[in-house]
């Protein structure tokens, strides 16, 4: 049989399973959590899985920490610590921040662990026994002083296409040009600041050049129902030609390869990862294979559009030339998320960070959850807002949702003591709503089928709209005093929406849920449930009941924007530039310039002008008046009595009529700033400098 054959899956539509593992992208454990990977990837993982277990399925969700690669040792470099205290901080970190946002997964393990080390060295020596890598010597950057041979990460250089000094070996973060060490000018090693030089050595490759013709088979002809920019992103890489793939590499960190004579290699971290959501399965159960070996077994990966290759073309490779493992039957990629318009950014703390948001936020997860479902870049990139984020809360889940459950809630309570009315006759109305109610459940079972997560939020968020509306049209509290009995059917229908946004909304806002339903008395209701409108029965006791969400004000949403601005400020101020330097002068040059200590006595605004300050300088040998720029910098009445350097026998000019006769000296920062060049101590005026 062909090696496509063997690659290909026939597509069946509706194909029902016995169970179903759901992964997620392994973050890295060399810094906290936030809104992007969220968005990306746990957000929709947790909703799917959520959905998954209320239809009763047979479902494992499966996460963990990265815990090896070279931004792991540079963290600890730089730090001063090892390896293995950057992961233990940021695993702990990471951990509680998923707990504590809800993010349901079976188990959160991480591949520091032993039994991942197991689990990887084992796969490897299968395809090794297999014959499935290939042997090669290359010539790689080598530190003689330190010993070893540089990761991508540990080379510096000059970017070879826009000019940036400093350009890592794998990528210009200025550019975000893709490079490889050796294309990087002047290249110096990041630990000991040497150029290093090119040596030999030896590493194993996936072929996947070999394995084209079934990944063309298997993705492009099996798999045209995936995602567009997860199907386009594959069919591009295929196109442009594969080549084999390293799948070791020399570093101290990492699962060591499991040879003889491969000492100070690992397993190149892109390889050991994903071997990570089989480790975590057979940590968390004895029945692992199952959901690993059985054709069964519905295998499904949630990552970012940075993983769509490594899951969708370089890990399914592995698992099929390994032999035993199922292959995974969609990997539903999102895009990126942007933060205020601009690129989240990690390395420039440009972010909003889980933790943080937890604390600020307490008992808002829900809130957060709305808003990037709303928001979630699905097939192109999205933008968060602080802003959004407050009209989303205050405009529909304070407005829309909680109205309604908190309208008909109190209601119930008023005119029937807390208890369920036995519903009248039922009119066309009601009728309409009972269709409406069942329409927007298929329609949410649809959309996360199809992993269209905001469209099936829509539809949930539709159920409350449709009962805002019943109650507006119908007005139960005018009713209830010419018939008590209509507003028995008014109140037993908006109860019975109520108990059906409980259930169908879970997957989106779990704590949301779970209170509504604390509030309605109800207890666990399957997903199914809801295929019979009548869920509250008459004469059923529900809860007193509180707000579901409460407004967010301008103040707090200010002091994030603060925050971020704050943030953007400090980095702007990194990342200026320095004025070139000037050309050289003689000493004889030097010798010319007169600088003196002076006494500020007078400052005023120069009229008509947005910069200009006029000053009065008691020189010790004289009293003077100099026009300087530096109003944007100081008030007038502050700079009284301050001392400063100035170029007293510069030449007099007028200055918007007034003359200037010599230069107070400034500091100007790189991002433009100015302030005064103050001398170190109290001086006599007219000391001289130089």
């Amino acid at each position: 049989m062909s090696c496509i054959l063997i690659f290909a899956k026939k597509i069946e539509m509706m194909k029902e399973y016995k169970r179903y593992l759901i992964t997620s992208a392994l973050p890295y454990a060399n810094g906290p959590i936030h809104i992007g990977h969220l968005a990306g990837v746990y957000v929709p993982a947790d909703i799917y899985v959520r959905y998954l277990r209320l239809r009763g399925k047979d479902v494992l969700f499966i996460g963990g920490s990265d815990e090896h690669g070279v931004p792991i040792t540079l963290r600890a470099k730089n730090e001063g610590i090892t390896p293995q205290q950057v992961v233990d901080r940021y695993h702990k970190i990471i951990k509680k921040s998923f707990s504590e946002f809800g993010i349901s997964f079976d188990i959160y393990s991480r591949t520091s662990s032993k039994l991942h080390h197991k689990t990887a060295a084992e796969f490897f020596i299968t395809m090794i026994e297999k014959g499935e890598f290939v042997e090669k010597i290359s010539e790689q950057y080598y530190d003689e002083q330190e010993q070893e041979f540089l990761a991508d990460r540990y080379i510096k250089g000059t970017c070879p296409k826009c000019g940036y000094e400093d350009a890592y070996g794998d990528q210009c973060e200025k550019c975000g040009s893709s490079l490889s060490p050796t294309e990087l000018l002047n290249p110096h090693s990041v630990i000991s600041g040497n150029k290093p030089i090119l040596k030999e050595t030896k590493h194993w490759y996936l072929p996947l050049d070999k394995y084209e013709d079934e990944l063309k088979q298997w993705i492009l002809e099996d798999h045209k129902e995936w995602k567009s920019n997860v199907y386009g992103q594959c069919k591009s890489w295929i196109d442009s030609g594969l080549k084999p793939r390293a799948v070791t590499r020399d570093l101290d960190w990492g699962v060591p390869v499991p040879l003889e004579n491969a000492e100070g290699k690992v397993l190149y971290v892109w390889f050991d990862a994903p071997i990570g959501y089989i480790s975590a399965t057979r940590e968390l159960t004895k029945d692992w294979e199952k959901y690993w070996k059985d054709k069964e077994t519905r295998l499904i990966h949630f990552i970012g559009k940075d993983n769509i290759v490594f899951h969708c073309i370089i890990f399914p490779s592995m698992l099929k030339h390994e032999g035993s493992y199922i292959l995974p039957d969609n990997v539903p990629a999102n895009e990126f998320l942007n933060l205020e318009g601009d690129k989240i950014s990690t390395s420039r703390n440009w972010a909003v960070w889980l933790h943080e948001y937890l604390i600020d936020f307490p008992e808002k997860q829900d809130v957060l959850r709305y808003v990037l479902t709303a928001n979630m870049p699905e097939t192109k990139d999205n933008d968060f807002t602080w802003k959004d984020f407050q009209a989303r809360n205050n405009n529909e889940l304070v407005a829309i949702l909680g109205n309604f459950v908190n309208r008909t809630l109190v209601l119930t309570h008023k005119y029937f003591n807390g208890i369920v009315p036995q519903s009248g006759n039922i009119g066309g109305t009601e009728k309409e709503i009972r269709k409406l109610l069942f329409q927007y459940k298929k329609g949410i079972e649809s959309n996360l089928e199809n992993f269209k997560f905001r469209e099936a939020l829509k539809e949930a968020i539709n159920l409350s709209r449709l009962g805002n509306k019943y109650l507006a049209d119908t007005e139960p509290w005018k009713l209830i005093k010419t018939d008590e009995e209509k507003v028995k059917t008014i109140l037993y229908h908006s109860l019975q929406i109520c108990a059906a946004i409980a259930v169908l909304s879970e997957p989106f806002l779990p704590f949301t849920a779970k209170k509504l339903k604390q509030f309605l008395n109800l207890g666990n209701v399957s997903w199914d449930t809801i295929n019979e409108f009548d869920i509250l029965k008459p004469k059923h006791n529900i809860n007193t009941v509180e707000l579901l969400f409460e407004k967010i004000e301008d103040e707090q949403i200010q002091k994030q924007i603060d925050k971020l601005m704050a943030t953007k400020a400090l980095n702007d101020k990194n990342n200026a530039q320095l004025v070139a330097a000037k050309s050289e002068i003689s000493f004889d040059d030097f010798t010319k310039l007169d600088i003196r200590v002076a006494t500020i006595i007078e400052a005023e605004k120069v009229p008509k002008t947005d910069k200009l300050l006029k000053l009065t300088l008691d020189t010790g040998l004289d009293k003077r008046t100099v026009v300087s720029g530096i109003s944007k910098y100081y008030e007038p009445a502050e700079i009284i009595g301050k001392q400063v350097c100035f170029l007293a026998n510069l030449s007099s000019r007028k200055i918007r009529g007034i003359e200037s006769k010599g230069m107070v000296l400034m500091v100007q920062e790189p991002d433009g700033t100015l302030r005064f060049l103050n001398p170190d101590e109290s001086s006599v005026a007219g000391s001289t400098i130089g």
